[in-house]
């Protein structure tokens, strides 16, 4: 690990706001590690399992949970008081997914997808939400969703593959709808488990990170980040994983030329979920376009933990060309105390990561020096 490069985060800052600069005081992380001239801060420790992240029309950061059932709205970031949680639905099923989409928050369950219109205006008053979709399926096997809006203004809805590695119709796949639910599509096939996909903010290509296969080693195969620059394209599970790893029981047959191969290897078990392209002007111009992404870490790794950090991808004309750690420190040895699982850029440039087993916000800022 390039620990030369990194720098451990101060224990006290100022903050920068979305809009301008505050007094307030936020608690840094001191065992977290970012490059020189950046650094983390904990937003708030007020948002237990906090999982996918999406802002509404004006700044309220919305966050879901996983294992809770719980969904938060957040706002006050850029108050002196610091940011306020507020509890807006509970009792949901696995609600891992959300997007704002013209003054709607849609929130993702296993099964369907839910509109709650004008949320904004009513969070202390939270109306019922109508009903996109209820006809997902109902295996709890990958079946919770990432769910975001793409340019072409269609909610693309993820199908996990419901079991380790297998071959069943209707899974593995991410889909595309309209906004009120019409004209369900299947996008692309093959995508064992994506928990984060958005745009390239040059192209319009949807990227996403997907989750390999386990039991086949330590070491392989690797997890993914993918390209899609068109519906209609196949990358590969169960049949291979990987560039060109034929899986033992499903690849008889098959050849790994016939399918889409990923973008970017990540490595094994690490586990990738949230992904952002960085678009800033906070950030040195060296990350602009760059991607980061949130590696939520293994659970059945024999060698020792992998993962639990958050990297970026170098980009060069277009491609994807290795990636490294860019804030880390949520593992020491096999001591696990912060999982990251979504990241968010802010109006000024900055950069939130969710952690569900902390319960926390990072805030990562970028001070110069």
């Amino acid at each position: 690990m390039p620990t030369a490069r990194y720098l451990v985060a101060a224990t006290v800052v100022l903050c920068a706001t979305l809009q301008g600069a505050c007094a307030r005081e936020l608690t840094a992380e001191p065992n977290l590690v970012v490059p020189p001239g950046f650094r983390i801060e904990v937003l708030t420790d007020e948002v237990p399992n906090a999982r996918s992240m999406t802002l509404g029309e004006q700044g309220t950061l919305f966050v879901s949970t996983r294992k809770l059932g719980k969904v938060y709205a957040v706002t006050g970031l850029d108050g002196a008081a610091g940011p306020v949680v507020t509890t807006i639905a509970e009792e949901m099923n696995v609600p891992n997914g959300v997007a704002f989409h013209d003054g709607a928050l849609y929130v993702a369950e296993i099964s369907r997808v839910l509109r709650y219109p004008g949320i904004e205006e009513r969070l202390d008053d939270v109306p019922s939400p109508e009903v996109v979709r209820d006809d997902f399926p109902t295996d709890a096997h990958h079946g919770w969703k990432f769910i975001a809006f793409g340019p072409d203004g269609k909610l693309y809805v993820p199908i996990g593959a419901p079991c380790n590695v297998c071959d069943e119709s209707g899974y593995a796949v991410i889909m595309r709808m309209n906004a009120d639910g019409s004209d369900l599509e299947v996008f692309a096939e093959g995508v064992r488990n994506t928990v984060g996909f958005t745009w390239h903010p040059d192209t319009g290509e949807m990227w996403f990170t997907d989750n390999g296969r386990d039991w086949m080693g330590d070491d392989i195969p690797d997890c993914e980040l993918n390209r899609a620059p068109r519906a209609g394209l196949h990358f590969g599970f169960p049949y291979c994983h990987g560039r060109d790893i034929l899986d033992p029981e499903y690849g008889e047959g098959r050849a790994c030329a016939e399918f889409t191969v990923p973008a970017l290897g990540l490595g094994a078990h690490v586990a990738p979920l949230g992904i952002e392209f960085y678009t800033g002007a906070m950030f040195p111009p060296e990350f602009s376009g760059q991607a980061f992404i949130a590696e939520h870490g293994s659970w059945n790794r024999e060698a020792g933990k992998v993962g639990y950090r958050v990297v970026s991808v170098q980009m060069e004309n277009g491609a994807p060309t290795r990636s490294e750690p860019f804030a880390y420190g949520w593992l020491d040895g096999d001591d696990v105390s912060g999982r990251p699982v979504d990241v968010l850029q802010l109006g000024d440039g900055s950069l939130l990561v969710s952690d569900d087993l902390g319960g926390r916000i990072y805030r990562i800022t970028y001070q110069g020096g």
